[in-house]
């Protein structure tokens, strides 16, 4: 789809081009019976029933929309190692049910659009209990399942979302960083007759030195297909040492301790026999076991297919296509997106393969989307329409002939609007002690 107006042209759209338009900009969507919905359909699950949701940024960039309010600087990575750069843009997270095995599907849940003002983690936090609440009150989740794993990448703070998420039935698995530094349990106290306070952390673990880890407490081998071997080390009751400051600046009391189990994953070699540097993961788990520390890598593994569902959306659905003005408008074309890429999710079993003649054949089950969207209009022809016949009213009026436009559209700065602080000073609270 090149514009909205292509569409009006589509023999399904019964709708003028300004209606199109109109609809985006003035129109209503009830977005939390969507999410509503879309939490009771029926969700890919992995192996014993679980749920494995992942969670990720995807920007809508519009840099030369000087006119667009609450544009943020979005991070693009170039083709080059080095050739990353910020683009004003529109950033929405997503939170999507992953399926096991090799595919390039995602059942979309819930998506939020960063404001200018917004914490990351809070909003990321809130965004990931609404969907969990939403799968247990539509009884995706019971007393007995196994818990839900939720995974993401090195830019979210997963131990801030492990303790704020606790009271959930979730096990978070993210990937770090691999320049970190985290702490051991602390050692078993030993009377000290000079007294003094017990340790509150273990020894350094520095993910750079190996010299600072200690023995893994669980090490796995596992054949891939692909990779050679994937030899995975995991440390239990491993914790970052945390301090007053980003989003733990507000906490009132002790810092807690928020303590998981480490893994470190390293693949024999990447495609083309490349070198593969090692994957640091932290899950909010202890007392793990083998099968879980194996599990947990895969899952997070499996993140990579919501980069196909961005990639789907945007080249293939239109999703970043329109040149809209407000983000409000931005905000239902997203709705309207997710839904249409949940009807194509559901009419796999129906869809047809319509391939082109140098694409190679593919089971009914193994469709991918943009093939399930191309035989998606022989299956709309025998599905009822929920939308009343439009009523004719002919073109409006318009500006009037030689009317120039006088009202000058304002112009909005990009970036964060809020400088938030940065130490117990800065918000009057300099004189804690823990």
């Amino acid at each position: 789809m090149k514009s909205p107006v292509d569409l009006t042209l589509l023999p399904e759209h019964r709708r003028g081009h300004g209606a199109m338009y109109g609809g985006l900009n003035h129109g209503r969507i009830d977005v939390e019976q969507v999410r509503t919905v879309l939490a009771g359909l029926s969700l890919p699950r992995f192996d014993g029933g679980r749920l494995v949701l992942a969670v990720d940024v995807s920007p809508w960039l519009r840099s030369d929309a000087p006119c667009s309010a609450e544009r943020l600087f979005c991070h693009v990575y170039g083709r080059a190692k080095t050739a990353s750069q910020f683009i004003p843009g529109w950033p929405y997270s997503f939170v999507a049910a992953l399926e096991p095995g090799a595919t390039s599907w995602t059942a979309i849940l819930d998506a939020v659009r960063l404001g200018p003002v917004d914490d990351v983690t809070a909003v990321t936090a809130a965004q990931l209990r609404g969907v969990v609440e939403r799968l247990i009150a539509a009884g995706q989740w019971r007393a007995g399942d196994p818990a839900i794993v939720i995974v993401s990448d090195a830019g979210y703070d997963v131990t801030r979302l492990a303790w704020v998420l606790r009271d959930l039935p979730v096990e978070l698995v993210g990937r770090v960083r691999s320049d970190r530094v985290m702490r051991l349990p602390k050692p078993p106290r030993v009377y000290d007759p000079k007294g003094g306070r017990p340790p509150k952390h273990g020894p350094e673990f520095r993910f750079a030195e190996p010299e600072t880890w200690p023995e893994a407490a669980i090490t796995t081998i596992t054949d891939t297909t692909n990779y050679g071997k994937a030899e995975t080390q995991a440390w239990d009751r491993v914790h970052p040492r945390l301090t007053h400051r980003s989003s733990w600046l507000d906490h009132d009391g002790e810092l807690p301790l928020v303590e998981g189990t480490l893994i470190r994953l390293k693949a024999e070699h990447l495609s083309r026999d490349r070198d593969a540097p090692p994957v640091w993961l932290w899950s909010s788990k202890t007392g793990v076991t083998p099968a879980d520390v194996d599990r947990f890598w895969q899952a997070f593994l499996r993140r990579f297919d919501l980069e196909h569902t961005f990639r789907f959306a945007k080249q293939t659905l239109g999703w970043t296509t329109p040149k809209l003005r407000s983000p409000e408008a931005a905000d239902r074309w997203t709705w309207i997106l997710i839904v249409a890429h949940t009807q194509l999710r559901l009419a796999r079993p129906l869809a047809k393969d319509l391939r082109r003649p140098w694409e190679k054949p593919a089971a009914s089950g193994r469709l991918t989307p943009a093939r399930v969207r191309r035989g998606f209009r022989n299956i709309r022809a025998h599905l009822a329409c929920p939308a009343r016949v439009p009523k004719p009213r002919g073109a409006g009026p318009g500006r009037p002939p030689g009317v120039k436009n006088k009202h000058r559209a304002p112009r909005y700065d990009v970036g964060k609007t809020v400088k938030r602080p940065e130490t117990l000073k800065a918000i009057g609270k300099p004189g804690r002690s823990w």
